[in-house]
């Protein structure tokens, strides 16, 4: 009898923006009139820039004659993309890679999942809390996680690194051997970076306990900031103990062309082997590399029309992120993230779980976020929203969250008027208000027990 992969049944419920996607759905089926604002998971919405267009045009008419037709091309790229990227993404900032430590693929999120292919199911992997599920589910499927616990909500074999306001969105150093170590900067979902001492001091840690750096850089051209690192090979010794993931996704508007790649440096040796020579190996088994077209797109990114038209797609989703964090800011949440990346980071009101959230802006505002809970215990309290909308659309959300807020507040005054100690939900004038308990305590730590001694200064 054929016999599955049982880690697979490890697996808790569906995953995170699958979930996300029903619950939408179904509201979408039940109120065919609700104009909804997406901005739950990370798409991008502005066209491909016209340079990259122009360019893959011409790819494709180059498939069209015998004497410019390109079938299989080099599992690890073409030179012509393979250059460019080392020349601007590395070289410019310092960096020096060499072009065979350059891999092209399909985009990050595959080299995310597939890097697994090269390490011991016996590794002990680290993970920053909240995390892109990504990092976590694909190492549970390979048998590295251990068992999913319920009640801690977590996997029995991974270590989870909390990544919180309390300590600046820095995972400390854990006090336990770790092998492989999942950093993101800036990172999703927090929308938060790390500067170039506290990468130091982890790619001190790797290089000192023989373990991996798994850095992915998916959102680095959104930093603006200076002394926040672009690479983790802007930091001395990162070559020894780090790869590094990119896209061109979220930068160039890949996410339905499909482009990223890898960089392993061979200097990166582990029990005497070379990590670049195993992911080379790994990916000419088991991956054709990505295609001509896409790749001639994902070249003209760094031509000099190209650059200047990506940095105007980069600067409207930078727009839309300041609208965001200063929307939501004055209807009075607490909010990170924003300055250097596409992710807003919310917290959500006291005593509002993420998915209870998530379901109220769903239903009350029509707007679609994703529950901070989906990456991760220190996730809850917490919902993400991205930059990635319509410009007019970001508006018309605040606005919206904005009313909604502002009615919470009316109808807390209600709640406190007629003395509801403790109700969170009541019935005013016809109408099914939101009480005091869930909306407006800014008190931490606070009883729940009365509505009144709770709120009444405010109100």
């Amino acid at each position: 009898m054929a016999k599955v992969n049982k880690n697979y049944e490890k697996l808790p419920g569906s995953y995170l923006f699958s979930e996300i996607a029903h619950r939408t759905a179904a509201y979408a089926a039940a109120h065919p009139e609700a104009k909804l604002i997406k901005m739950g998971i990370g798409d991008v919405t502005r066209p491909l820039a016209p340079a990259v267009v122009a360019a893959m045009h011409a790819a494709v008419d180059d498939l069209a004659h015998a004497e410019t037709f390109h079938g299989y091309g080099p599992e690890q790229g073409y030179d012509f993309l393979c250059e460019a990227i080392r020349e601007h993404d590395f070289v410019a900032r310092g960096v020096d890679i060499d072009i065979d430590e350059i891999f092209v693929s399909d985009g990050a999120k595959s080299d995310c999942g597939n890097i697994g292919d090269i390490l011991d199911v016996d590794n002990v992997v680290a993970v920053c809390d909240p995390v892109y599920p990504v990092y976590v589910d694909t190492n549970a499927m390979a048998g590295r996680a251990g068992d999913y616990d319920e009640q801690a909500q977590g996997w029995t074999k991974i270590h989870y690194m909390p990544t919180t306001a309390e300590n600046g969105f820095c995972p400390a150093i854990p006090d336990r051997r770790v092998d492989v170590v999942y950093l993101c900067s800036p990172n999703n979902p927090t929308g938060t970076v790390l500067n170039r001492d506290q990468l130091k001091a982890w790619v001190d840690y790797a290089n000192a306990n023989d373990a991996i750096i798994l850095f992915d850089a998916a959102y680095e051209r959104f930093i603006v900031e200076d002394g926040v690192p672009h690479s983790i090979f802007e930091i001395e010794g990162a070559k020894t103990c780090a790869i590094e993931f990119r896209s061109f996704s979220k930068t160039a508007g890949f996410t339905g062309a499909r482009c990223g790649y890898t960089v392993v440096p061979k200097a990166l040796v582990r029990e005497g082997a070379s990590l670049n020579a195993l992911w080379n190996r790994r990916q000419t088994t088991k991956f054709n590399g990505a295609s001509y077209v896409i790749q001639r797109g994902a070249a003209a990114v760094y031509t000099e029309e190209g650059a200047r038209q990506i940095e105007e797609t980069i600067a409207y989703y930078r727009r839309n992120a300041r609208v965001i964090k200063e929307g939501l800011e004055a209807a009075g949440f607490t909010v990170y993230g924003a300055v250097n990346s596409p992710y807003i980071w919310c917290k959500t009101p006291e005593g509002v779980g993420s998915w209870e959230f998530f379901d109220q802006l769903l239903e009350r505002a029509n707007i679609i976020t994703t529950p901070g809970a989906g990456f991760g215990p220190s996730g809850e309290g917490y919902v993400r929203l991205t930059a990635f909308g319509d410009a007019d659309a970001t508006v018309e959300a605040m606005e919206r969250i904005k009313r909604l807020m502002a009615q919470a507040r009316d109808d807390a005054r209600i709640a406190c008027a007629r003395e509801a100690p403790g109700a969170r939900r009541r019935t005013v004038r016809g109408r099914t208000s939101w009480g005091c308990p869930s909306w407006l305590t800014t008190t931490r730590g606070s009883s729940r027990a009365s509505c009144r001694t709770r709120t009444r200064a405010r109100c």
